[in-house]
């Protein structure tokens, strides 16, 4: 049996993660692939716990934060990712651990390779086969979380925090080429669904073959 393929997509607030996360899990499936979306922080109890933790009690220390994180992405991996990519299945993840490095590293300022020895011991070695990076303005990606309604803590932040958090997915795909795509996401919602269908494409399905 071959191994499951890992994507994550990754971005800004507003982009549409998981909008494009299930639209690519439906097409994969009409092909005939078995998959499964989950998401982060969340994914399992323990984790969909430490998302409503994080999302209504802000950590004074970013460590703090960060460890949650950490924890919640150890028993995901665990009990979620790694058994379905050894049995074949498909996963698509709606963040994962670049998220981390951009918001409590490129964000909060911590040790990048802090952040690294925690991803050896929580992800290693199912790093996501590809990662889909949607890219959009700091200022439509705000305006789309308000049209969405009651704003996270992490979509109220000052614009300038939205860019930053841009500038580090960015850097992210710059550095990482092989494994991330940057798809323009001030596209329409299908025409995103194109670009990410190609990446796709391009990099997994045409190695599955």
């Amino acid at each position: 049996m071959k191994r499951g393929k890992f994507i994550t997509f990754e971005g800004g607030e507003g982009a549409g993660k998981s909008t494009q996360a299930k639209r690519l899990a439906e097409r994969l499936e009409r092909t005939g692939i078995s998959v499964i979306v989950t998401r982060e922080p969340g994914g399992t109890p323990v984790g969909e716990d430490v998302r409503e933790l994080i999302m209504r009690d802000h950590p004074t220390d970013p460590v703090t934060e960060l460890l949650l994180f950490a924890a919640a992405r150890a028993e995901h991996v665990t009990s979620v990712i790694r058994p379905a990519l050894d049995d074949g299945t498909w996963v698509i993840s709606d963040r994962f651990m670049d998220s981390t490095r951009v918001y409590q590293g490129k964000l909060y300022g911590l040790e990048p390779e802090f952040i690294a020895q925690l991803e050896r011991f929580t992800v290693a070695p199912d790093y996501p086969d590809l990662t889909l990076i949607l890219d959009l303005p700091a200022s439509a990606g705000i305006e789309r979380a308000q049209l969405r309604g009651t704003l996270s803590r992490y979509d109220a932040e000052r614009i300038e925090t939205h860019e930053t958090l841009r500038e580090g997915f960015l850097e992210i795909a710059d550095a990482e080429p092989l494994r991330c795509v940057l798809i323009d996401a001030s596209l329409t919602v299908s025409s995103v669904e194109t670009a990410v269908w190609q990446a796709v494409s391009s990099h997994l399905l045409a190695e599955a073959d």
